[in-house]
């Protein structure tokens, strides 16, 4: 099986050292594919133009896992939209039929549901233009995929965490972090189980379902994400107050529809994963 990672940053690379260590040749389009491990076979591509490589012809899937390169709606649609339509082109271009095309979207596309429960039946109401443009995209997998033989798979990740993606912790240990004054239901998930279940959706056997809602077991609370992190690191509670915007809006996103795959969390919660996270930075009390 040769997989294809279009986009092969920190997500996409984790994804792509797991799909070899289950036997499968992988390729990897990167902008700078030296930076890739031996694993990968890394190809220099920018998802932005249309003159992408050839795609082998064994390809039984492919996986794009872009990222934008500033948080701006010029930015997003390049990556997602333009990116996204830069790769299917190449895929009739060469007369590849994959097996199943999967594309990694967020959370984001939900908007904000007032604390509320969230799952894939739930309709996508977005409230910025991550989310607009990201729905976007995702329906222009469904459309330019249907009737090629190729199965489109949304897998909408919720806030990813993990090596390099230290946030809160980063707010905890600088003094800059706030619990909200109003509860605020977060969605996470390690970057390790993110990249697994890329994995795991292109490789079952069973047919996937169009979109998967990837978040772990625990819609948490931010105020108790913090405490527990200062907790953790022997800092003081960080004070409650106006916290500002919710980054990806208040909403318990369920991960009900993955786990009935068979798929099973490293970290189903955020309480094992930023444990995790503090053990492999060895991060210390003050």
């Amino acid at each position: 099986m040769t997989i294809l990672l279009a986009g092969c940053g920190d997500l996409g690379t984790e994804a792509g050292l797991r799909f070899a260590a289950a036997g499968h040749r992988v390729v990897g389009w990167r902008r700078s594919p030296e930076k890739l491990p031996a694993a990968i076979e890394g190809v220099a591509a920018d998802l932005s133009g249309t003159d992408l490589p050839v795609i082998p012809a064994d390809t039984t899937a492919v996986v794009i896992a872009v990222a934008a390169d500033s948080p701006t709606e010029a930015a997003y649609r390049a990556a997602y939209v333009d990116g996204l339509a830069h790769v299917l082109d190449a895929i009739e271009r060469d007369g590849v039929t994959p097996r199943r095309v999967l594309f990694v979207s967020s959370t984001a596309v939900y908007g904000d549901a007032a604390g509320g429960r969230v799952d894939e039946s739930t309709t996508a109401v977005p409230g910025g233009f991550s989310g607009r443009i990201l729905r976007e995209a995702e329906d222009l997998l469904v459309s330019r995929l249907h009737g090629t033989g190729s199965a489109a798979v949304v897998l909408r990740l919720g806030g990813i965490y993990g090596p390099g993606r230290t946030r809160l912790i980063d707010q905890v240990r600088s003094g800059t972090a706030v619990i909200p004054d109003e509860p605020r239901f977060t969605n996470r998930i390690h970057r390790d189980d993110a990249a697994a279940a890329m994995v795991h959706l292109v490789s079952m056997a069973a047919d996937p379902a169009p979109v998967y809602v990837g978040v772990d077991n625990d819609p948490a609370e931010l105020g108790d994400v913090l405490r527990f992190l200062a907790t953790e690191l022997g800092y003081p509670e960080p004070p409650a107050g106006p916290a500002g915007e919710a980054r990806g809006g208040n909403k318990r996103c369920s991960n009900a529809l993955l786990r009935s795959t068979g798929f099973q969390f490293a970290y189903p919660t955020f309480r094992e994963g930023y444990r995790e996270v503090l053990a492999r930075t060895g991060v210390r009390h003050p």
